[in-house]
């Protein structure tokens, strides 16, 4: 039987069996661990991690953590007992995340850090994030202008053990305070939720009715703000996010929500992947571990271009 003809019929076999041959030839798989899609910036990082994997061949095992360590460490051993080839991960904790990737660091799968860092360098083969310093600055020196450099302003923080949150209002603080006639009448954490920032901009809004803006650690909370803010009849405040997404776009496009920061979440998890093919393929990603993607600012200038956490 010549060459042609047996990888023909092998081809056929695959087809009855339900496995294509495109399967039978897969690199592996890779297995991608973030928080919950509810929110669609981690949604659009899972999305854009299974797209590259699929494109380079891998099979693709999507997990969800719920920013619950526990969990993320049970996942982790069903990443490793399915033989992953590597792991894609926002983590549910810098400090709580480390012991889970030394874990499959040990079982010989290299993990590609996104969004968030780990305390400890020389477990995962690749952290990357968003320069959230830099992107918090920028959103800071909007909320600014757009306050006129004056008036009452209220701080929503995202969840505490997550570092991002503090580097985030570390940036905004930094700008914020070199303008005296700003003044921070309420700071509270609202958990990266929008259910909760309602509950919570209703009760800062209640305390300090003379709130002029809220600037917010992400765009879920933002979104939370707005609605308790348009409930309260007070459309008047300038509300600014972090993020990029798709429903604060269609905000500021509307009037509503007047800026926030794109951090490139669906371009930072494909990158992840293919720093992971190259690692696996030669032991090496040829880059520093640490890597900073800038942030941009989004506002009614631009906000027509943004989709899905991208610039078009």
């Amino acid at each position: 039987m010549n060459i042609k003809r047996r990888l023909l019929l092998s081809a056929f076999a695959l087809g009855l069996a339900g496995v294509s041959p495109a399967m039978a030839a897969s690199n592996g798989t890779i297995a991608i661990i973030t928080p919950s899609h509810d929110n669609p910036f981690f949604k659009a990082e899972a999305e854009g991690a299974a797209a590259r994997a699929k494109e380079l061949g891998y099979e693709t095992l999507v997990l969800v953590h719920d920013d619950d360590a526990n969990k993320q460490s049970e996942l982790f051993d069903s990443a490793i007992a399915a033989k992953a080839k590597a792991i894609i991960l926002d983590n549910a904790g810098a400090d709580a995340s480390v012991a889970a990737v030394k874990k499959a660091k040990d079982a010989g799968i290299p993990s590609f850090l996104i969004d968030r860092e780990i305390t400890q360098s020389g477990v995962a083969v690749s952290q990357i994030v968003s320069n959230n310093y830099q992107g918090a600055q920028l959103g800071a020196e909007e909320f600014v202008k757009l306050m006129g450099e004056k008036g009452e302003y209220a701080e929503l923080v995202g969840k505490e053990s997550d570092t991002n949150a503090g580097i985030r209002s570390s940036g905004y603080n930094d700008v914020i305070s070199q303008y005296p006639d700003l003044k921070q009448v309420a700071k509270q954490s609202a958990n990266w939720s929008q259910t909760e920032a309602y509950s919570v901009m209703e009760t800062m809004l209640q305390a300090n009715p003379g709130i002029k803006g809220v600037i917010s650690g992400n765009d879920t909370m933002a979104m939370g703000a707005w609605a308790a803010l348009e409930a309260a009849g007070r459309k008047d405040v300038i509300v600014v996010g972090f993020d990029g997404s798709n429903d604060v776009r269609d905000s500021i496009l509307k009037g509503g929500i007047k800026a926030t920061v794109l951090q490139p979440a669906y371009q930072q998890a494909q990158l992840a992947v293919t720093q992971a093919d190259k690692f696996l393929h030669s032991g090496s990603t040829g880059v520093d571990e640490k890597q900073l993607m800038d942030c941009v600012l989004i506002n009614s200038d631009n906000a027509s271009k943004l989709e899905t956490f991208a610039l078009k």
